[in-house]
């Protein structure tokens, strides 16, 4: 038996021996992100490099496995505490499943849920902007109209000052007309 015990192991360390060589080749991996049209960093010898080619939109963002999470710890406080209050919530609008009439509260939280999402985001935000910047425009109208408005009629006084004057000064080369110099009836 031991000489079968022997040449089993033999055996065994025999095969074992390109695996033990495997693992003692080492290669030196460096991996890079080259965004846009950046040129590629220069590959050491006896290192295998890869390179990904972002875009260059994509260089001052977030990565994407960064920027979403579903880990509890990124929950917010004030999400976690709602959670609390709805402990021991039972019966008629509780939403629960617990008490006579529970699940007639799960269409006003999701109303509520919906309205919160909503104060909170970036389009009433946008429309308060939008809002604000209305009122500027519209208070610097008023005030651009009302100047445009005083230009206006002084340069209607003016055009009528100009008139009158116009109409009122004597003619170059105009003579009075007298009965002597006047045509005749016969034009003559």
């Amino acid at each position: 038996m031991n000489r079968l015990t022997a040449a089993l192991s033999l055996a065994g360390m025999a095969l074992a021996l390109p695996l033990a060589a495997q693992d003692a080749v080492t290669d030196d991996v460096r991996m890079s992100i080259v965004y846009g049209d950046d040129a590629a960093p220069e590959c050491p010898a006896g290192e295998i490099c890869v390179v990904a080619r972002m875009p260059e939109e994509d260089r001052f963002r977030i990565p994407p496995n960064l920027r979403f999470s579903e880990d509890p710890a990124n929950t917010a406080w004030t999400q976690r505490v709602e959670k609390l209050e709805m402990i021991g919530d039972f019966g008629t609008m509780s939403c629960s499943p617990a008490g006579v009439g529970g699940f007639t509260g799960c269409t006003q939280q999701m109303i509520r849920a919906a309205y919160g999402d909503r104060a909170d985001g970036a389009d009433i935000r946008f429309s308060e902007l939008i809002a604000s910047a209305r009122a500027d425009r519209l208070s610097q109208i008023d005030q651009t109209a009302a100047e445009q408005q005083a230009r206006v009629e002084q340069i209607e006084r003016e055009y009528m000052e100009r008139l009158e004057r116009e109409r009122a000064a004597e003619l170059p080369n105009e003579r009075p007309v007298s009965e002597e110099t006047a045509p005749g009836p016969d034009g003559q």
